[in-house]
């Protein structure tokens, strides 16, 4: 079970249109991140963006391969993951973060 800081991580990564979009892109596979920026008509500076902020919750992966004619080409793909939010989600969450011992939970910003 997730502690609190990692669900918010994760809640935090899927609470964005954006975000949605682009996991709903990757369903049918992994796409080169231009092709991704145009697929979802965003600069691939905002694109790296929001990719960071899915990968570090987990939700995607970025792998960078070499084309045949040797250009480093980066792809990313979706990661298997299922999220289901009940109450008991979060009071596990919370009991996780007892066995941890105390720290502060921040919030990130969008």
């Amino acid at each position: 079970m997730p502690t609190s800081e990692e669900l918010l991580r994760l809640l935090g990564a899927v609470g964005h249109p954006l975000r949605l979009q682009i996991l709903a892109e990757l369903a049918d596979g992994r796409v080169h991140v231009s092709e991704l920026a145009r697929r979802i008509k965003v600069s691939r500076a905002l694109l790296y963006m929001h990719l960071e902020r899915l990968e570090k919750a987990g939700l995607i992966e970025g792998r960078l391969e070499l084309s045949a004619d040797g250009k480093a080409m980066k792809y990313i793909e979706l990661l298997p993951f299922e999220l289901s939010l009940t109450i008991d989600t979060v009071l596990a969450a919370l009991r996780a973060d007892d066995e941890e011992g105390p720290h502060q939970v921040q919030e990130t910003p969008q």
